[in-house]
């Protein structure tokens, strides 16, 4: 659905149009989406789509950006403001699974398709996942444990939640709290059984 055009700030029609592309590109995929598509669906021209983005693949590149930005956020900042770590853990997976269920096309275009295929955007996808693993390994407090450990066994933690979340959104046969118990406990009783190195 176009969105009405109207004289916005820049930084504010930069978000507008990061925000529509979200949604072209995930509905169309990265090749068969145009710069055209973007902007009617925006509601401007093609001229002040390219006055903030001076290609698709830089339009792109901002969208996962901004995609990995607010999920790396949502997630780290839940958890630690939880107050004992099983409650870091919970909380942690109840953020992603809500950011999931909220922004669907974002998680799409983060973790699939084109992502994958380019060497540059994987990166970009792996720098978030790099992200949240960096701060689930800072709430992982074994005593004695190496970074190195810590750090394997965030990504474990990181993966499992993509791996799940690609299966409830094949199958939802679970609603979001069974998925996000679901998860905290395997996570969870997983953690507990590590002992030191």
């Amino acid at each position: 659905m176009p969105v009405t055009s109207g004289r916005l700030p820049a930084s504010q029609r930069r978000s507008q149009l990061i925000e529509v592309a979200r949604q072209v590109f995930a509905r169309r995929g990265f090749h068969e989406t145009s710069m055209n598509d973007v902007a009617l669906e925006a509601g401007v021209t093609k001229p002040v789509l390219y006055q903030h983005f001076a290609s698709k693949r830089e339009l792109y590149q901002a969208v996962l950006e901004d995609v990995g930005e607010r999920l790396r956020e949502n997630v780290i900042k839940a958890a630690a403001s939880a107050g004992s770590p099983r409650e870091q853990v919970k909380t942690g997976f109840e953020a992603y699974l809500a950011f999931v269920e909220a922004d669907p096309d974002g998680f799409r275009i983060l973790f699939g398709g084109a992502s994958r295929e380019d060497e540059e955007w994987s990166g970009i996808a792996a720098a978030v996942e790099q992200s949240v693993a960096d701060g689930i390994a800072e709430l992982i407090a074994v005593d004695g444990m190496s970074e190195a450990h810590r750090q394997a066994l965030a990504h474990g933690v990181v993966g499992m939640a993509e791996g799940m979340v690609r299966f409830w959104k094949r199958s939802p046969a679970l609603d979001r709290a069974e998925l996000a118990r679901d998860l905290t406990t395997l996570a969870w009783v997983g953690l507990r059984g590590l002992p030191p190195d």
